[in-house]
């Protein structure tokens, strides 16, 4: 009974596994695009990628990118028109969406690796980061040896779960992963001391450390728990011509020398609606791929 019971449970989640599948692989992205004129964007809360201000105006870096891609593609096909519907996403329901059909592309910071690659596609890389941890600086925590035995908190749906939990085995520091909704939950696991650190992307931590009500009563590890990955917009998978047009949108930008200025404003000006300035230079390594992007 038993076993009937557990090839019923494996029958069911290989049906909804191929029907999401399915479902996904018929829309036609692009023809859907010049019937109804209208590109579904997915952001979320992840300054300075994608955020909402004040007044409910959804901005950021990857925001402004997609806003140019979207120009770019309607002319592309010969549009007349292509506004832009935004749809609000978590780490953990954006494939779902895609999938769907609800959005047709992520406009955000999505991890360009291998384990992403299994549920969606990419276009051409936009950021790169590190990741690495945030822990209250009277800790100091400042590598993984020093959160053995201790906790910490991921967002679920991002690929910080699997690296964190990779290096908890290959480094034997017995932690316990708790794994939590949103980026701001795991932050404010730390400054309420129920967690020791919160490991994400360096980028986005230091955000979040600048946005918080004291920055000095955080740290940023010294170690990075990864090398240096990609960050790109995410689409869905096998919609090919979609992701083709997208990338050459993207390299029409970047030839233009336009990603130099959208840099700037978005990492070393004030950040619209949030009061903060990232005062972060561009990576040598960014800068190299712009003038010649591969993927």
């Amino acid at each position: 009974m038993q076993r009937a019971t557990h090839r019923l449970w494996a029958g069911l989640l290989i049906a909804m596994w191929t029907t999401s599948a399915s479902a996904a692989s018929t829309i036609n992205t692009l023809e859907r695009l010049s019937d109804t004129g209208t590109l579904r964007v997915g952001y979320g809360d992840t300054a300075p990628f994608s955020y909402e201000d004040e007044e409910g105006n959804v901005l950021g870096y990857s925001v402004e990118l997609c806003q140019r891609v979207a120009e770019q593609l309607r002319q592309q096909l010969n549009l007349p028109r292509l506004d832009i519907e935004y749809v609000f996403r978590t780490p953990g329901n954006r494939v779902q969406l895609l999938n769907s059909g609800e959005i047709d592309i992520e406009c955000n910071a999505s991890t360009n690796n291998e384990e992403r690659r299994r549920s969606a596609d990419f276009s051409l890389s936009h950021f790169f980061v590190s990741v690495r941890f945030v822990a209250l600086k009277e800790n100091d925590y400042l590598t993984l040896q020093d959160l053995a035995g201790r906790s910490v908190s991921v967002a679920r749906g991002t690929v910080n779960v699997g690296q964190i939990n990779q290096a908890n085995r290959e480094q034997r520091l017995n932690l316990s992963v708790v794994p939590v909704e949103t980026l701001q939950e795991a932050f404010d696991l730390v400054t309420e001391g129920r967690v020791a650190a919160f490991a994400m992307d360096d980028i986005l931590l230091s955000t979040m450390i600048a946005e918080s009500s004291d920055p000095t009563a955080y740290t940023l590890s010294e170690e990075a728990i990864t090398a240096e990955e990609p960050l790109g917009l995410l689409m869905r998978q096998g919609d090919s011509a979609f992701v083709e047009q997208v990338n050459q949108a993207l390299r029409t930008l970047y030839e233009r020398g336009e990603m130099l200025e959208l840099y700037e404003r978005w990492f070393q000006q004030p950040l619209p609606g949030k009061g903060i300035t990232l005062n972060v230079p561009m990576s040598d390594t960014l800068a190299q791929y712009f003038i010649n992007p591969q993927g």
